[in-house]
């Protein structure tokens, strides 16, 4: 038997029936108390009662259009999170970099008697927004009655709660990550309410420009490594399992980005009378991809994953314990099956090369005078961004390819095949943390309590979050505290946030901020 909040749980098949029997009791008796005059108990009957304020101080921070190409909306999100801060007593700052860097929003507010210090990450950033993909406009948050774009509009001004926690929040970076920046806010609004003081210091680190890859953020934190001392940051990034169970991560996949450009002709030339002879770039961008990525999603480059950390019985335990999500995953995106036969969870946990943007000519019958491939490469333990890039480089040239960092001049046209351009940014390498480790063992417990039940515990996060720069810099562990709906079209357009979750995000901060302790 293990013990798990308070609550046992058998383990495996040699539990016996009584121990079953004792468990199934104790379920039921920690799920009651959990619900009823507990600090979760508590938070919910406070949040019914401020369902109208949450949403709309998550609307408003939605309308601020905090994204890449627009610096103006990024400050004033940066500015609005700081004065947010300030008005709860912690002690808030901007860090700012050189100019045309993003700020980062940083608060800190001390607990008497605490023996813990918990940093809180978030990114207040969003992706960039195609307008004409969108149903509306991705800064004019719209609340609709169920998940697609097209369902029903809400009147603001019609509304009363309860709110139909089924309804779903429309804008961008409205659950990536601005639905974590109001559900810590909003939980500690709670506590404060019911006289709760938190059992931790607090620390915030909201960072503008992770969407970028986060390009200076291993900067600022040796920059700040003295006030950013702690004993454990817990990230509020990515979605939970496909099951809605609520979830955390002790790790996630590093990330690399990869342009290619390939280069044919120095102008487009006509199709019929040149075609079979002038080399192609479009038809040489499908075979690059093909040179480095098999149809089942394996990589077809030599040495790839000799640096590929093996899971442990622990973590591959784990990932079997999760619900299964596959096939109504296949009903939901309208695919017949997957790419290969490991299952979703345990795919996300060996190294990925994503094919994410393909471009060639137009809509002349012309053979193009260039192509361009976006390649992502998700990184594991213990691979790192500089060998992967020497693994792919020497890859392509030993199949052929002429490789270079630089545009061609007509010369090197003029007398290399296979011409590609590489432009690679930084990336970052993934991290898988300790799920053993008594600080793991009490945020796990801590959001079992939470949610009255067993999580979703995935040893390492699909997407991609710097960790790895948290871990490594300051020494500190970090664990990943997810609340956004799996479906919210994260990076797409349409992107929503769902009630339920923002509610149950609500009540696993609080008892963060309110009982976590190791």
């Amino acid at each position: 038997m293990v013990e798990t909040a308070g609550c046992f749980r058998p383990t495996g098949g040699i539990a016996m029936m009584k121990e079953w029997v004792l468990a199934i009791v104790c379920g039921i008796a920690c799920t009651a108390a959990n619900a009823g005059d507990g600090l979760v108990g508590q938070v919910r009957q406070w949040r019914s009662g401020h369902e109208s304020a949450v949403v709309r101080q998550l609307s408003d921070f939605t309308t601020i259009p905090s994204v890449a190409e627009k610096a103006s909306g990024l400050e004033t999100m940066a500015h609005r999170l700081q004065a947010e801060l300030s008005q709860r007593g912690f002690q808030a700052q901007l860090w700012q970099g050189d100019p045309g860097v993003p700020a980062v929003v940083y608060g800190e507010l001390n607990t008497p008697g605490a023996k813990r210090t918990v940093v809180f990450y978030a990114h207040y950033d969003g992706q960039p927004v195609n307008r004409a993909e969108w149903e509306a406009d991705p800064f004019t948050p719209v609340l609709r009655s169920g998940p697609s774009p097209k369902a029903a509009a809400l009147d603001w001004g019609q509304l009363r709660p309860p709110f139909n926690p089924e309804w779903r929040l429309f804008g961008r970076a409205v659950s990536d990550d601005k639905s974590s920046i109001v559900a810590f806010l909003q939980a500690f609004d709670a506590l404060k309410a019911l006289g709760r003081a938190p059992s931790v210091n607090i620390k915030v680190f909201w960072e503008g420009e992770e969407e970028r890859g986060s390009p200076h953020l291993a900067d600022i934190l040796r920059q700040h490594q003295a006030q950013l001392a702690a004993d454990l940051w817990l990230i509020g990034d990515g979605p939970m399992h496909q099951s809605r169970r609520r979830t955390l991560y002790f790790g996630a996949r590093g990330s690399l980005d990869l342009e290619a450009t390939v280069y044919g002709p120095l102008r487009p030339l006509h199709s019929g009378h040149y075609g079979n002879w002038v080399p192609n770039p479009a038809y040489q961008a499908a075979e690059l991809v093909t040179d480095l990525r098999a149809p089942d999603g394996s990589i077809r480059i030599p040495g790839f994953d000799h640096d590929v950390r093996p899971l442990t019985a622990a973590e591959r335990q784990a990932i079997t314990a999760l619900p299964p999500v596959e096939p109504s995953l296949k009903r939901e995106f309208g695919i017949a099956q997957g790419e290969g036969n490991d299952g979703l969870t345990a795919s996300t946990m060996r190294p990925a090369l994503n094919v994410i943007g393909l471009q060639a000519g137009g809509p002349a019958r012309a053979i193009p005078a260039t192509a361009e491939v976006a390649l992502d490469f998700r990184l594991v333990p213990d691979q790192t961004p500089e060998h992967v890039r020497e693994l792919v480089e020497k890859r392509l040239q030993d199949l052929g390819w002429t490789v270079l960092h630089a545009e061609p001049d007509e010369a090197t046209r003029s007398s290399k095949s296979k011409l590609v351009r590489l432009d690679w940014n930084h990336g970052y390498p993934g991290y898988r943390g300790d799920m053993s480790s008594p600080v793991s063992r009490a945020v796990l417990a801590t959001a079992e309590r939470a949610a009255a039940g067993p999580v979703a515990v995935l040893p390492m996060m699909g997407g991609s979050v710097p960790i790895y720069l948290f871990t490594k810099i300051l020494d500190v562990p970090a664990i990943g505290l997810p609340i956004a709906n799996h479906d919210n079209n994260q990076h797409a357009a349409n992107e929503n946030a769902r009630l339920q979750n923002l509610w149950d995000g609500i009540e696993t901060y609080a008892a963060m901020l309110g009982e976590l302790n190791w």
